[in-house]
C-alpha cells in the first residue's frame, strides 16, 4: 500500500498562472537581477507572496509590481501599509521613478499606484481596484481580527495579489494559512486538515504530519517566494550582509538576574518599582552623545518619564493621532530628532531606520516576534554601522537576554530548515512558474440504475 506521502503527491497538481508574462528586460534596470526575477515570477503568477528577509527591497519590488499591473490592464492598484510607512513608501518611490499617491479615502485615488494605511480600508470600495498590495502582510496574524477578515472578503474578487512580509516563523502555520487564503490558494482550515496534526488542546498548536514536510513546502513554494538571502539562491550580489549585533543587558538592582520564578503580577510589579532606575540608566546613554538612538517601551509611564529625562527626545503614544506619529517617524527617519520614545506595537512594523544603530529596550514584553521586529528595523540589510542594543531590565524580571537568545536560536534554526526545504524550489519556481492546488480525480465510472436514466430532463426506463 503507498504511504501518505505517496498520497499527498498524486493530491498535488499543477494549475495555470492568473496572471501574464513580462520580459525582464522591461523592468526597472535599478532592480537587482533577483527582485527582476521575483517581480517577473510574481506578475506572472497573478496571486503570491513574498517572504523576503528585512532590506531584501520589497518596497521597491511591490512597486513595480504595482506599475507593471496598472500599465498591463489600465486599473488601479491599491497598498495597504502599516501607520506612517505610506509616507517612506512614497519618497522611496520618488527615488526609483514611481508615483505614489497617498489617499485617505475613495475619493483620492488617482490612476496608478495607490497606498493607504489598514486602519483606513473601510474607507474604500475594494472591487474597484485591478490590484491590491499587502505590505507587512503579517497583520493577517490576527486571524480572529476584524482586520484580516475585512481584508480577506474585500479583495476575494481580486484579480491581481500581492503579499509582502518579512520571512515568516516556520512554526507558524496559522499565518501561512492566512495568506494562502488571501491569495485564493487554499483556505486556512484545508491547508490545516490536509498537511498537520493538531498536539493538545492549544488550538494554535500544529505540526507537520511526517510524511508531508516535503510536499508541504513544495507546495508552500508555489504561491510564495521565501528570501533570506540572494546569495543562497545562487544569485552574485554584494552588500548583503548584516552588520555585527551586540547586545547587552543593564541589571539595575542587582549583578545578576533572580532566577526563581515569578507570576505575571509580580514582574509587572518589579517593572514599575525599577521604573525610574531604568529611564535614568536609558537617558545616561543617550545623553552621553550625539548619535540616534531609538528606546523601546511598553508602559506609557515608562514612556513619559523617559521623554522628561532624555534630550532631544520625542515621544509617540498610541493615543496621538496620525498624523502626530507619521510626521514625527519620519523627522527621525530623515535625521531631525535624536531620540524616538515608542512602543514596539506602534513603530515595530514597517519602518526603515538604518540610519539609526542605537536602541534601548526598557523592559521586554513576552512577544518575541515584537522584540524581533524592532531589532530589525535598525539591524538590516543597508546598515553601514554595528548595532548596538541594550536591554535594561530589573533583576526580579528572571534571565530576559537568555531567554530571548534561547528563542532567538529556535527561530534562526528553524528559518534554516524552512529555507533548506524550499531553497532549490524557489530557484527552480523563478524559472518556471506553476501554481499547485488539491484537486479530485475521479478514478471509477458511475453507472445509472438498470430500471431508469434521466434524458431530455424526463426520468424514464431504461433500454
Amino acid at each position: 500500500m503507498d504511504g501518505y506521502g505517496d498520497f499527498l503527491k498524486r493530491k498535488t497538481v499543477m494549475f495555470p498562472n492568473s496572471g501574464f508574462d513580462v520580459d525582464n528586460q522591461d523592468l526597472n534596470p535599478l532592480m537587482f537581477d533577483f527582485q527582476r526575477d521575483i517581480v517577473h515570477w510574481s506578475i506572472k503568477k497573478g496571486k503570491s507572496a513574498i517572504f523576503a528577509d528585512c532590506g531584501m527591497g520589497k518596497t521597491l519590488m511591490q512597486l513595480e509590481w504595482s506599475q507593471v499591473v496598472h500599465n498591463k490592464t489600465g486599473g488601479d492598484v491599491l497598498i495597504l501599509a502599516p501607520l506612517s510607512v505610506a509616507a517612506q513608501t512614497k519618497k522611496e518611490g520618488e527615488r526609483f521613478g514611481y508615483q505614489v499617491h497617498i489617499c485617505e479615502s475613495q475619493k483620492d485615488i488617482r490612476p496608478g499606484i495607490n497606498i493607504t494605511n489598514y486602519e483606513k480600508l473601510g474607507r474604500f470600495e475594494c472591487d474597484k481596484f485591478e490590484g491590491v498590495v499587502l505590505d507587512e502582510s503579517s497583520i493577517l496574524k490576527s486571524f480572529t481580527g476584524k482586520i484580516r477578515n475585512q481584508i480577506i472578503n474585500c479583495f476575494s474578487k481580486t484579480a491581481f495579489k500581492l503579499a509582502c512580509t518579512a520571512t515568516p516563523a516556520p512554526n507558524d502555520f496559522m499565518e501561512l494559512g492566512n495568506h494562502a487564503e488571501f491569495l485564493g490558494v487554499m483556505s486556512r482550515n484545508e491547508m490545516l486538515s490536509m498537511y498537520f496534526v493538531h498536539d493538545g488542546g492549544n488550538t494554535s498548536k500544529w505540526r507537520l504530519k511526517r510524511h508531508a514536510e516535503g510536499v508541504f513546502w513544495k507546495w508552500m513554494s508555489s504561491w510564495a517566494v521565501f528570501i533570506d538571502n540572494p546569495v543562497n539562491l545562487g544569485y552574485q550580489v554584494s552588500g548583503y550582509d548584516l552588520p555585527p549585533l551586540h547586545i547587552n543587558q543593564i541589571i539595575v538592582d542587582g549583578d545578576e538576574p533572580i532566577t526563581e520564578t515569578f507570576t505575571l503580577t509580580q514582574r509587572r510589579n518589579a517593572r514599575k518599582e525599577s521604573l525610574e532606575l531604568r529611564c535614568k540608566k536609558a537617558a545616561e546613554l543617550v545623553n552621553s552623545n550625539d548619535e540616534q538612538w531609538i528606546i523601546w517601551c511598553d508602559l506609557n509611564c515608562e514612556s513619559h518619564r523617559l521623554w522628561e529625562l532624555c534630550e532631544d527626545s520625542w515621544e509617540i503614544k498610541g493615543s496621538d493621532k496620525p498624523s502626530y506619529k507619521e510626521e514625527t517617524m519620519m523627522d527621525f527617519s530623515n535625521d531631525r530628532i535624536k531620540c524616538l520614545i515608542t512602543k514596539p506595537s506602534i513603530a515595530g512594523f514597517g519602518m526603515n531606520w538604518q540610519q539609526c544603530h542605537n536602541m534601548i529596550f526598557v523592559g521586554l514584553s513576552d512577544s518575541y516576534e515584537q522584540y524581533y521586529q524592532a531589532l530589525r528595523r535598525c539591524w538590516r540589510f543597508g546598515q553601514a554601522h554595528e548595532v548596538n542594543v541594550y536591554i535594561i531590565i530589573s533583576a526580579k524580571e528572571g534571565c530576559v537576554k537568555e531567554n530571548i537568545e534561547r528563542k532567538d536560536q529556535d527561530n534562526r534554526r528553524m528559518q534554516k530548515e524552512m529555507i533548506s526545504w524550499t531553497k532549490e524550489i524557489t530557484r527552480k519556481e523563478l524559472k518556471q512558474t506553476y501554481q499547485m492546488i488539491s484537486q479530485y480525480e475521479a478514478n471509477t465510472i458511475m453507472r445509472l440504475p438498470e430500471w431508469e436514466e434521466f434524458r431530455d430532463g424526463n426520468l424514464r426506463p431504461a433500454n
